[in-house]
């Protein structure tokens, strides 16, 4: 079998099997439901499940939710030796899978098609793993990625994942490195510059899809994120 990337989605209805190949399935849009050995929940966007070969697994998903799979014989070091089966990725990568959404809707090109693939592998092999997270604290995740246009306030993330918002707070910048606030206005940046780069929306929609009705207020806080104006930044970048 040949390294692939591909677009998929699935159903409501669980479905299991195994392959000879790991996989890789990282949402675009929407969540998966797995199940398999070391893990049993959500994934979303802005994370990735492992499944090994061989591995027996399971999956449903709504018919609308969208997922980037890699089909590879062989995974990166950092993934075998840390042997995750779910894990957030990176800026970098979350920012890619947009990219080879758009390109592998776009045309058939086996030469850029593994080009994109090795960037991808690449991307993969950079990829940093902390100590697992726990699953309340994922939970919040899921939560803030799949509502990045809605007010996330921490009192109502702490009721997401069954904690009081003083043991959240402390759980989660425990597990996470930085405090909610800043995960949220990082996860909010990264969407807008995705969108800002793979997309035709106006500024003022993008400010609205990353949880900000004051257009003003979106612009200086992306300008002091990226050192540009979202308006700069749609203009340096290649149309």
């Amino acid at each position: 079998m040949e390294n692939s990337l591909s677009i998929r989605s699935y159903n409501r209805q669980r479905r299991g099997h195994t392959h000879t190949y790991h996989q890789l399935v990282l949402p675009i849009q929407g969540t998966i439901n797995i199940e398999l050995s070391g893990y049993t929940g959500k994934v979303s966007v802005g994370e990735c499940v492992v499944i090994q070969a061989g591995q027996q697994h399971y999956f449903r998903a709504d018919e609308a939710a969208r997922f980037i799979v890699a089909d590879l014989n062989e995974l990166p070091a950092n993934l075998t030796i840390n042997g995750y089966a779910v894990f957030c990725v990176t800026p970098p990568l979350l920012s890619f899978l947009f990219f080879i959404e758009k390109q592998l809707e776009y045309q058939v090109d086996d030469r850029l098609e593994q080009s994109v693939l090795a960037i991808f592998y690449q991307l993969l092999e950079q990829q940093g793993f902390t100590h697992p997270v726990d699953p309340r604290i994922r939970s919040a995740q899921s939560y803030i990625t799949e509502r990045l246009c809605e007010p996330l306030e921490i009192n109502l993330l702490a009721g997401v994942a069954c904690l009081s918002p003083t043991q959240f707070k402390k759980l989660f910048k425990k597990h996470i490195g930085i405090s909610a606030h800043q995960y949220i206005t990082q996860q909010r940046m990264e969407k807008a510059k995705a969108l800002l780069s793979h997309t035709d929306l106006p500024v003022q929609l993008v400010a609205e899809q990353v949880g900000y009705r004051d257009l003003s207020a979106f612009s200086r806080r992306f300008s002091r994120y990226f050192g540009l104006s979202p308006r700069e930044f749609v203009h340096q970048s290649p149309q």
